[in-house]
């Protein structure tokens, strides 16, 4: 059995060194433990950092293409070298790396496909109340939507076993942590929370521009992610809202129309109705074809699953690979100083 451990990097030349601090060397259950750094598109000095510390693999972007896409890459990376389970964690050291042996339990015991590590968010005191707040809401979201009973949603460290990894294909640049919980809960994926510590902060998410930004990305994110598994579900609601504000813009004309006798009058209400009840048949007829495109992304998505299968029975290679060997023991020396320093 292989572990392998994926951090996906953005100019951390200064955080990364106490991270592989830390990182197993061993976990039980697992013969072989490896670790693999993803540079998306790094200016500063981290893959010399990676290089000097030990790391196993190497995956480098030439220009940064997003959080998710640096973790599809990693993930594309890892079952081509042979992963049976794979760990994501944050380069900025926020989770604890003694909590990776309870992270792989549920998976080696095959209760999960995917473990996620719950945070346990109102515990953790350098979040502001407002945070607090906003990652349970988004949290309850992401439940409501993908169907799944994860806690702490927004977590980036997890546990994928082989056949959960083969099967995820992460759409946007921006985050893969909403979009994929709600794919795996489209996809009945087993998933279980596990309990887990964090480390004080060094610095704010690279991912946290403002309160209002996150908010409204991951919003968006959530809805774009909903909308391509459910769109007959979302297009039919926005068209029945779109109807029900047709008839009450009618309702005007029909009252006087029913009460009175008078059919007179009311032109505005009439076209406001009928401009609306366009927009709702639209809207159905939008949920229709996307239901019908949601056949064909069950379909693409088969056949790419077929193609990294196929892939892996050819040995091809990961995209932008180098493999790194260095004596361990200089490794361990070379990691110590650099964080005396």
């Amino acid at each position: 059995m292989k572990l392998i451990i994926q951090v996906p990097c953005l100019n951390e030349e200064e955080l990364l060194p106490r991270l592989l601090a830390e990182l197993p060397r061993e976990v039980a259950g697992f013969d072989e433990v490896e670790w693999l750094v993803v540079d998306d598109g790094s200016s500063d000095g981290t893959i010399e950092v990676a290089r000097r510390h030990g790391v196993d693999h190497l995956v480098r972007l030439t220009t940064n293409k997003g959080l998710a896409t640096a973790f599809q890459a990693g993930l594309d990376a890892a079952l081509k070298l042979g992963a049976d389970v794979i760990v994501n964690t944050d380069a900025d050291n926020q989770y604890r790396s003694q909590d990776i042996p309870r992270l792989v339990e549920p998976v080696l015991a095959g209760r999960a496909d995917i473990a996620v590590g719950d945070r346990q968010v109102r515990s953790i005191d350098h979040f502001s109340p407002s945070k607090k707040l906003l990652q349970r809401l988004g949290s309850w979201v992401v439940r409501r939507a993908s169907g799944t009973d994860v806690l702490d949603t927004t977590s980036g460290f997890r546990a994928y076993n082989r056949e959960a990894a083969l099967q995820l294909i992460v759409v946007s640049r921006y985050t893969y942590t909403l979009e994929s919980l709600i794919q795996a809960g489209k996809m009945s994926v087993a998933l279980e929370d596990v309990p887990i510590s964090t480390n004080p902060t060094d610095r704010e998410s690279r991912l946290v521009g403002s309160t209002s930004s996150y908010v409204r990305r991951n919003a968006f994110a959530i809805f774009r992610a909903y909308t391509l598994y459910e769109p007959l579900r979302v297009f039919m609601i926005l068209a029945l809202v779109f109807g029900a504000l047709a008839v009450a813009a009618w309702s005007p004309f029909l009252l006087d129309w029913i009460l009175n006798g008078d059919r007179t009058g009311h032109i505005q209400s009439l076209i406001l109705g009928a401009v609306l009840m366009l927009a709702a048949v639209q809207m159905f007829a939008l949920g229709i074809i996307g239901d019908a495109l949601a056949g064909q992304r069950a379909i693409a998505q088969r056949v790419y699953e077929r193609v990294r299968r196929l892939e892996l029975d050819a040995g091809v290679q990961p995209t932008s690979y180098e493999r790194l060997t260095l004596d361990r023991a200089l490794t361990v020396e070379t990691i110590e100083t650099s964080i005396a320093r």
